[in-house]
């Protein structure tokens, strides 16, 4: 078999050509995985529930008189912190339930805006969510708002 030098030209130079852009790929760095949106949007959640727990705890501790009223709105969300929680696929969980601090400001209308304020984000997020854990933000937004209109009749 006879080969032209064009031809062994050619194929050298094809060759050249295959294997620099393979060093240029190798050499290019990986690109770093982008953050799971839903993972975010649980983490989000689970904190924003944190937090409204931790209002209520710190609620009953500022003013006794009130606290055997407000352990059932305290103990729905944390049955929605664990609901939440139940649909993280990583291991482990964003942060724990924080230690109640004594805060004098914290006061039935705090919790009532902040039960509002929960409630207006839940259509957005729960837009945002897989199907299942919109269902649960759903009606944790229809908890929220019948919980900041029960609380304004405590005044």
């Amino acid at each position: 078999m006879n080969l032209s030098r064009r031809t062994l030209l050619g194929a050298g130079a094809g060759l050249v050509l295959v294997g620099c852009a393979k060093g240029q790929e190798a050499a290019s760095p990986a690109a770093s995985p982008s953050p799971d949106p839903h993972a975010a949007l649980l983490a989000g959640l689970i904190g924003g529930k944190e937090k409204l727990v931790a209002l209520y705890q710190q609620a009953a501790l500022s003013d006794p008189t009130i606290a055997a009223v407000l352990l059932p709105f305290q103990q729905r969300h944390l049955a929605h912190l664990a609901a939440l929680r139940r649909h993280l696929t990583e291991p482990g969980s964003p942060a724990a339930t924080p230690t109640p601090v004594v805060n004098p400001e914290v006061t039935v209308e705090a919790l009532k805006e902040a039960e509002r304020a929960a409630a207006a984000a839940r259509p957005e997020q729960a837009a945002a969510a897989k199907p299942v854990v919109a269902q649960l933000v759903a009606s944790m937004g229809a908890c929220e708002a019948v919980h900041a209109q029960a609380l304004g009749r405590l005044k």
